[in-house]
């Protein structure tokens, strides 16, 4: 891990030049000895098992006064989060005096990967990423009823053990869910609607962070749909459980809205306080800007190219491609896709946490 100081709410020297995706069990010794290492300012903690018995590693870091909690892994086909959680945690330890103004001012309770269950299936593409032949025939992602991210407090043993983890520090001034995508036309970042205006510079900031690192921001106004409101380019408000409940009563189908309970995001700001919520998503496969149909006059923001690729991929990622030996580009005809640099996604992770720092020590 790099050594290098950082200023004072600065996270970016934690990002490794090359990262590879582990698994929890792979990183998990590591976490432990860097935690028992500096006993002062970190906890390892082993805080409940998944429905397949597997455990789940909670860090405790830091002992200010501001609390903080970070998650990752509830979409187990979203690698990077959990990475990055990893790399956070043992870049602080080895170096704790370049970040001990951080650690004076914040406490941290880290879940790196929330789902070791859905991790270990899908571990079979992530091993060969970037091969879209191998994400296409192997990823697998929870749906609803299963979906770590609306299951909270208690839907799965891994929501209980996460909500009482993170319960003991209530009330939190910041709270992020570390996402992705697998397809985007850049960064995205969501933000709760208390936060929506007050969030401004951390906006301006990650925004010229992302097109620093060759980014454009996906742009997408979801008019509200499921509680997705736009804020403005690159920026929605987080997702709801409520109003996810709320949108599939409305179209008829009660049985899929009683499978959507809280999110993180609301089981946090539901204990009280004025938290911060933050939801990551970068994706694993830039779409290659390309003729596309001009958007309706009543909605200058829909991406129509992403769209209609979206149409696409659904279709392919619902094909049997288990014998399928077609080429990427075969496969995706007239959309180009580009892979995401691991590096550059754990940067632009960890510089939305330092600007979410900044933003709620001076709010």
């Amino acid at each position: 891990m790099p050594g290098t100081a950082c200023t004072r709410f600065d996270l970016t020297s934690c990002a490794t030049t090359s990262p590879t995706f582990r698994t929890s069990d792979a990183v998990r010794s590591k976490l432990e000895e860097a935690c028992e290492a500096r006993p002062s300012i970190a906890q390892f903690e082993t805080i409940g098992t998944s429905e397949e018995g597997r455990p789940i590693a909670g860090v405790v870091l830091g002992k200010g006064p501001q609390t903080v909690s970070i998650v990752a892994g509830n979409h187990a086909d979203e690698p990077v989060g959990p990475e990055t959680l990893r790399s956070l945690v043992v870049s602080v330890l080895e170096n704790p005096d370049a970040f001990e103004g951080l650690l004076e001012q914040f406490t941290f309770r880290i879940v790196p990967h929330t789902n070791p269950d859905g991790e270990a299936r899908n571990r079979p593409w992530i091993e060969a990423w970037p091969d879209m032949q191998a994400y296409l025939r192997h990823v697998e992602r929870d749906l609803p009823g299963r979906d770590l991210e609306f299951g909270f407090p208690s839907m799965r043993p891994e929501n209980e053990a996460v909500a009482s983890f993170l319960e003991l520090h209530a009330p939190f001034a910041l709270h992020a869910s570390l996402h992705g995508m697998s397809v985007s036309e850049g960064a995205l970042l969501l933000i709760n609607r208390p936060w929506a205006y007050r969030s401004e510079k951390l906006q301006k900031e990650y925004r010229k962070a992302a097109i620093d690192a060759g980014l454009r921001m996906h742009d997408h106004n979801r008019k509200g749909e499921k509680g997705f409101f736009w804020i403005a380019p690159g920026y929605q408000t987080t997702p709801r459980g409520e109003a996810m409940r709320s949108y599939f009563r409305s179209i008829g189908d009660p049985d899929m809205a009683d499978r959507f309970h809280d999110s993180s995001m609301e089981m946090v700001m539901g204990w009280g306080g004025d938290p911060l919520c933050l939801v990551t998503e970068l994706p694993l496969w830039v779409l290659v800007d390309g003729p596309a149909e001009e958007p309706p006059p009543t909605n200058p923001h829909r991406p129509m190219r992403y769209e209609a690729f979206r149409e696409q991929f659904a279709d392919l990622r619902h094909q049997d491609l288990t014998q399928s030996d077609a080429s990427p580009s075969d496969l995706l005809g007239d959309f180009e896709l580009e892979p995401l640099d691991p590096a550059v996604a754990m940067r632009l992770q960890l510089t939305v946490l330092s600007l979410a720092l900044e933003t709620v020590a001076e709010d």
